[in-house]
């Protein structure tokens, strides 16, 4: 079998059988282009059918060689693993060559944490007579609220507020929708800005259910989200490396450290694996230490 029909077949199993997003397929298809491209440069040439664990190594030291960190080069081990597991349904292959490739070992670095104080001062620092200060203080209210990820922000649509029971509806990675609680401070800001500011804008056509816009009446980039949170740090002089994905990365750390349960964060974060969640479990030794000693019975 040659690479292009693989691979074409492949996108379509993850667009037909997987039901994944057209980002992740454009991710996993890029992972197996770059085997492809390993594979046409070695001599004999390598098919897709033929190709042998050792090879499969060669690759990855290749692409550790071209300065591919730790974490990317798992992520295309993971995205090999797919596609001959795909090769083996379709009975392209009889053994599978990637089963025993392990992926390097990884060390995530966890971001800082905003303390409370952190956020009181971002939020206190926005002018709010300006029309996009309340649009501003209803973002840093939500990101904190709800752990949304910056893409969930962005593309949050007032049609998917349910804020009489205290919802939103967030369409989160691979399109996969869930609902998340939002609390007393992010709903009072976000009514503030649906109701008394969003509505003076002229909005575009297309971008009526959009919840945060921009001056011009398009929804917010999360560039623009980015440099917002940068800003607003550098006016308070705050000294740590914030993003929007520090709101989320707090809002977890919060709900575990006070005692959530780790599946419940999971769902509310929409982690698909509770590993993943599991990385913000970053707990202090104090407050590990007090919860051995309430909790283990030898203790």
């Amino acid at each position: 079998m040659d690479w292009q029909s693989a691979i074409k077949g492949f996108k379509s199993y993850l667009k037909l059988e997987k039901s994944l997003a057209e980002n992740s397929i454009m991710a996993y298809e890029r992972d197996i282009e770059k085997l492809y491209q390993y594979s046409d440069m070695q001599e004999p040439k390598l098919k897709p059918d033929t190709i042998t664990l050792n090879e499969l190594r060669g690759f990855i030291v290749w692409v550790s060689e071209l300065g591919m960190i730790p974490t990317s080069q798992a992520r295309i081990i993971s995205g090999i693993k797919t596609f001959y597991k795909y090769l083996m349904m379709e009975d392209v292959i009889k053994t599978n060559p990637s089963e025993l490739l392990e992926a390097p070992k990884t060390r995530r670095k966890l971001p800082d944490v905003l303390t409370i104080v952190d956020i009181d001062n971002l939020i206190a620092a926005i002018d709010l007579s300006k029309p996009e200060g309340q649009r501003n203080k209803a973002i840093l209210e939500v990101l904190f609220s709800c752990g949304l990820r910056v893409s969930e922000l962005t593309g949050l649509k007032i049609s998917n507020l349910y804020l009489d029971i205290d919802f939103v509806k967030v369409t989160g990675k691979g399109s996969k929708e869930r609902l998340v609680p939002i609390g007393g401070e992010a709903k009072k800001a976000l009514k503030i800005w649906l109701e008394q500011v969003r509505v003076h804008l002229d909005i575009k056509k297309g971008e009526e259910d959009y919840v945060f816009l921009n001056r011009r009446g398009a929804h917010l980039t999360r560039e623009m989200v980015f440099i917002i949170i940068k800003r607003l740090a550098a006016q308070i002089g705050l000294k740590k490396q914030i993003s929007p994905h520090t709101f989320r990365h707090s809002f977890a750390t919060y709900l575990i450290e006070g005692g959530a349960d780790l599946r419940a964060v999971q769902e509310m974060l929409g982690h698909e694996s509770i590993t993943t969640t599991e990385i913000y479990t970053h707990l202090d030794r104090e407050f590990l230490r007090s919860t051995i000693i309430e909790f283990h019975p030898r203790s």
